[in-house]
C-alpha cells in the first residue's frame, strides 16, 4: 500500500517541479522587497476585482492577464501563498474561470484564455497547501475548473485551441484532490470524471498527460472514483498509453492503471481482460524509471489476481529485466522489482526461473540495504524461492545462508521473514537435497574452495544430528571448515565465519550439548572413606611432605591408580620403605589428592586447581584430574586462554584442551582482534588437531543415515 501512496505523490511532486521553475528576480525576496510582496498582492487583487466588476465585453482583457500573469508568479513562492489567500485572493480569482462567455474564437479570445489559464494555474499554486484546498473548492472552483474541461471534449482529435487552458485546468483539481478524500468525491459529484476520461485520447500530448494525472489522483483509495472511471471507458485508452513513445503518457497511464486497481480485485480482473499485461511488462524495459517501477508493482498486484497469472507474467518474458531493475542505482526501482518478484515467486515453476535467470544474488545482497522496505521485499522474494527444493543447493553454493544471518534488517517483520527463509532451507536439506549439496562441495574441491567453505558453513548450521557422519567425516565438510579457519590467505570475515560454523557443529554433538563443556566427574567408586584420611589407624605407609607426616593405607592407594599400584607391587624402592618422601607437592594438595583417593570426591579450588591437576596427572588419578578439569575451565577468560590451553597440552588434559578450543571459536572475534599476532595464529594452530580428533571421535559415533549419499 505505500508504495501506491509513494507513486501517487511523486506524480504530485513532478508537476509541482515545473511549477517552482520561476526567476529569482520575482522569487527572490529580501528586505523591503519581502515587506512589499502583501502590497503587490494587494494591488493586483484590486486590479481583477475592478476588472470582474465590469461585464466581459468592456474589461481591458490584457490588463486582466497582465495581473493574473503577476498574480501566478508571486504564487510561486510558498511563502507568498498564505499572503494571497489572506488578501482574498480565492475570492477573487474562481470568477475567473467562468468569467468569459463560450467560445472564445477572435483574437480577444486569446486574452481570455490566457486569463482562464492563470486562473487555473494560480488556484493550482494555492491547493499546494493542504489547508486552501477545502476554501478553494467551496468558494466553487471545482464547478468552473470542470466546466473548462467540458468546453474542450469537443474534437479533441484535432489540434486543441485551448490546450493550454485544459492542462492547467487539470493540474489543479489534481492539487486540489491530493491526498483529499472530499474533494475527490466533489469532483466526481460536479461530473469531472467524464470529461478527463475523455481528454485522455486528445490530440495534445500534455492534455492526455494532465488528464492522466488528475484521474490518477481521483482514483487513489476511492472505489466509486474508481468504478466510474472503468464505466467511462477508460481502460482501453489507458493501455493503449501504456505502449506511447512519450514517457510522460505512459508514466500517467501506468499510475492511473496502478491506483484503479489497487484493493480492487474486479478492476483488476477487467484490465487484464482489456489486453494491459503485455504492455505494462513492455515498461519494464522502459528508459523512464518512474515508468519502470510503477510497471514492476503493477505486475506484482496482477500477480496475486488469479494463480495462473504468476506462470503467465513469466512466461511473457517479465523476469529478466525485472533482475536487472534489481541492480539499478534507484532504489525505489530495485524496491518495485523486488515486490513484483517476491509475489512471482509463489509459484513453484517460477520460483526455480528466478534463480536459473539470475535473480538470487541481486536479492540476497538487497538483504544488505540499508532501507527497511527494500530489505523486506527482498526477503519476501528469497522466502518464495527457498521453498523450491531444486533451489536449495543454488542459495547454497552462492552463501545464501551467511547472507541470510549476517543480514543486520531493520523492520522486524524483514527478520521473521528470514528465520522463516532460514529454517525453510533446513527442512529442506535431506535426501535428494543433501545429495545435491554434498556433490557440490566434492565436485568443487579443485576449482572452486571458496564455493566448496559456503557449503560447508551452510551444512555447519543447517545439517541435521543424524548426516553430521556423513557430511563432515565421510565428505570431509570438517576438513574444509578447519582449513577456511586457519588459512591465513583468507580474510578475518572468512575465519569469523568457519569459527562459528564450527561452534555451532560442535553444540549440535550429543557429546558437546552443553555450550560450556565442563568436563564429567569420576565414576562414584566406595573407598576407605573420610575417616581415614591422615589416620594413623591401620596405616602402614607414611608420606614426608614439606616436613609434615601423612598416613596411607596401601590397599586403598594400590586400587587408586597404576603409578601406585607399580609403587608398592613392582621393583621400586618405595615397596619396602615405611616413609616416602613425597616433593615438588605441598601439602595441601597431597591432602585434597588422598582425600579424592579415599572418597573419590574433593574440593578443587581456583588456587589449587593448577597444582592439583599436576598432581593428578603425576599419579595417573583420573578421577580427581576431570574435577581439576571442570573448576579450571570456569575460569577461562580471553587473558588466560593460552596459558590454560599450555597446562592442558602439559598434564594432558584432553578435556580442559577441548574446552579451550571450544571457548576460542566461541569468542574467536574478540580474541582474534585483541590477541598480538603471530601468537594467536600460531595458538589456533596448536589447537585445530585436537579440536579436530574430537570433533572427528564424537561424529563417528552418530548414526549413519537411513538413506546415505553415494
Amino acid at each position: 500500500m505505500s508504495a501506491v501512496v509513494d507513486s501517487e505523490r511523486k506524480g504530485h511532486k513532478r508537476k509541482l517541479a515545473d511549477t517552482f521553475t520561476y526567476s529569482s528576480a520575482v522569487a527572490g525576496h529580501t528586505g523591503g522587497e519581502k515587506d512589499a510582496v502583501p502590497a503587490q498582492v494587494r494591488r493586483l487583487l484590486g486590479i481583477i476585482k475592478a476588472c470582474t466588476q465590469k461585464s466581459p465585453d468592456s474589461v481591458d482583457r490584457v490588463v486582466l492577464r497582465r495581473a493574473a500573469h503577476s498574480l501566478a508568479e508571486l504564487s510561486k513562492s510558498e511563502e507568498n501563498v498564505d499572503f494571497v489567500v489572506a488578501e482574498g485572493g480565492i475570492n477573487h480569482i474562481v470568477p475567473l474561470l467562468s468569467f468569459f462567455p463560450a467560445p472564445h474564437l477572435d483574437s480577444k479570445d486569446r486574452s481570455s484564455e490566457d486569463v482562464e489559464k492563470e486562473s487555473c494555474f494560480i488556484l493550482g499554486l494555492l491547493a499546494i497547501k493542504p489547508e486552501h484546498q477545502h476554501s478553494i473548492a467551496d468558494t466553487g472552483a471545482l464547478a468552473g475548473l470542470v466546466g473548462i474541461l467540458k468546453r474542450h471534449t469537443d474534437n479533441i482529435g484535432c489540434p486543441m485551441p485551448g490546450a493550454s487552458v485544459v492542462r492547467r485546468a487539470a493540474d489543479a483539481i489534481t492539487n486540489l484532490a491530493h491526498e483529499n478524500v472530499p474533494i475527490k468525491s466533489r469532483v466526481r459529484a460536479e461530473g469531472g470524471i467524464p470529461p478527463l476520461v475523455m481528454l485522455l485520447e486528445a490530440y495534445d500530448a500534455k492534455v492526455q498527460r494532465a488528464a492522466a494525472g488528475a484521474l490518477r489522483t481521483l482514483a487513489f483509495k476511492n472505489e466509486e472514483n474508481k468504478n466510474l472511471i472503468v464505466e467511462c471507458g477508460a481502460l482501453s485508452t489507458l493501455i493503449q498509453m501504456l505502449r506511447a513513445e512519450d514517457m510522460g503518457i505512459h508514466y500517467e497511464a501506468v499510475g492511473v492503471i496502478g491506483n484503479l486497481v489497487h484493493s480492487s480485485l474486479h478492476i483488476k480482473r477487467r484490465v487484464l481482460e482489456e489486453g494491459a499485461l503485455q504492455p505494462v511488462i513492455g515498461l519494464l524495459s522502459s528508459s523512464c524509471n518512474e515508468s519502470q517501477r510503477e510497471a514492476a508493482l503493477l505486475l506484482g498486484q496482477f500477480a496475486t489476481t488469479e494463480p495462473d497469472y504468476k506462470a503467465r507474467i513469466v512466461q511473457r518474458g517479465a523476469v529478466p529485466p525485472l533482475i536487472t531493475m534489481l541492480g539499478a542505482a534507484d532504489s525505489q526501482l530495485k524496491e518495485m522489482a523486488a515486490f513484483a518478484l517476491g509475489r512471482l515467486a509463489q509459484n513453484k515453476d517460477n520460483q526455480a526461473g528466478v534463480v536459473q535467470a539470475g535473480g538470487l544474488q541481486p536479492l540476497l545482497e538487497l538483504l544488505q540495504s540499508k532501507l527497511g522496505t527494500l530489505q523486506h521485499n527482498a526477503a519476501f522474494a528469497l522466502y518464495g524461492l527457498a521453498d523450491n527444493e531444486d533451489n536449495i543447493a543454488e542459495i547454497i553454493r552462492q552463501g545464501g545462508v551467511s547472507l541470510l544471518q549476517e543480514a543486520d534488517l531493520i523492520v522486524q517483520a524483514s527478520k521473521d521473514c528470514v528465520q522463516k527463509t532460514i529454517k525453510r532451507l533446513e527442512d529442506k536439506i535431506q535426501g535428494n537435497v543433501l545429495k545435491q549439496i554434498l556433490y557440490a562441495m566434492h565436485s568443487s574441491q579443485a576449482t572452486d574452495k571458496a564455493m566448496q567453505q559456503r557449503v560447508a558453513v551452510a551444512l555447519a548450521w543447517l545439517g541435521k544430528e543424524a548426516d553430521l557422519r556423513l557430511c563432515f567425516v565421510d565428505r570431509k565438510g570438517l576438513d574444509v571448515l578447519l582449513e577456511l579457519l586457519t588459512d591465513q590467505r583468507r580474510d578475518a570475515a572468512s575465519h569469523k565465519e568457519a569459527a562459528a560454523a564450527l561452534f555451532e557443529l560442535a553444540k549440535k554433538i550429543p557429546a558437546t550439548a552443553a555450550i560450556d563443556c565442563a568436563p564429567t566427574e569420576p565414576p562414584s567408586h566406595v573407598y576407605l572413606g573420610e575417616k581415614y584420611v591422615n589416620n594413623q589407624t591401620l596405616s602402614d605407609v607414611t608420606f614426608l611432605v614439606e616436613g609434615q607426616e601423612f598416613y596411607a593405607h596401601r590397599i586403598a592407594l594400590l586400587a587408586s591408580s597404576d603409578i601406585f599400584r607399580a609403587m608398592f607391587d613392582g621393583h621400586y624402592k618405595e615397596k619396602e620403605a615405611s616413609i616416602i618422601p613425597v616433593p615438588n607437592i605441598s601439602f595441601l594438595v597431597f591432602e585434597k589428592m588422598m582425600r579424592a583417593i579415599y572418597t573419590s570426591s574433593t574440593e578443587v579450588t581456583d588456587d589449587v586447581a593448577e597444582d592439583l591437576l599436576r598432581a593428578a596427572d603425576q599419579y595417573m588419578l583420573d578421577g580427581l584430574k576431570h574435577l581439576c578439569e571442570e573448576t579450571i575451565s570456569k575460569q577461562l577468560n580471553n587473558d588466560n586462554l593460552a596459558e590454560i590451553y599450555d597446562l592442558a597440552e602439559n598434564f594432558n588434559a584432553p578435556q580442559l584442551g577441548r574446552r579451550c578450543a571450544l571457548y576460542a571459536l566461541e569468542h574467536f572475534v574478540v580474541l582474534s582482534k585483541d590477541t598480538p599476532q603471530p601468537g594467536w595464529s600460531q595458538l589456533m594452530l596448536r589447537m585445530m588437531p585436537k579440536l579436530k580428533a574430537f570433533l572427528t571421535e564424537e561424529l563417528v559415533k552418530i548414526n549413519v543415515p537411513t538413506t546415505p549419499c553415494s
